[in-house]
């Protein structure tokens, strides 16, 4: 695949209320996110990098000691193996991750 329409991709039901799409190539994938309004990500954690951006909607996440609202146009850098989560607020929400490396669970 060379071109691609996020719609388009297949999604997966990661959590309740949360669908996961991925796209990817040898060294750098993008999963796109579509969250219902109350959907939680419990914590976790996890030896990738991760970016988060924030593309339509809002959530509370928890990133270690720190929380704050992510509305559309921000983000979090998450760095390997620190604990976080996300609570999605009262309207849909669309997120985006980069990941390093690939999370061979989500291809």
């Amino acid at each position: 695949m060379t071109f691609f329409t996020v719609k388009d991709l297949p999604g997966k039901d990661m959590l309740p209320g949360v669908v996961r799409r991925a796209v990817y190539l040898e060294h750098v994938m993008m999963t796109f996110f579509d969250f219902a309004p109350g959907s939680v990500v419990p914590e976790h954690s996890h030896p990738h990098e991760q970016i988060t951006y924030v593309v339509q909607g809002a959530m509370e996440f928890h990133l270690g000691e720190q929380t704050q609202v992510l509305r559309a146009g921000s983000g979090v850098l998450c760095p390997p193996g620190v604990p976080h989560g996300a609570r999605v607020l009262d309207e849909p929400t669309v997120a985006l991750d980069g990941w390093y490396p690939l999370r061979e669970d989500y291809k």
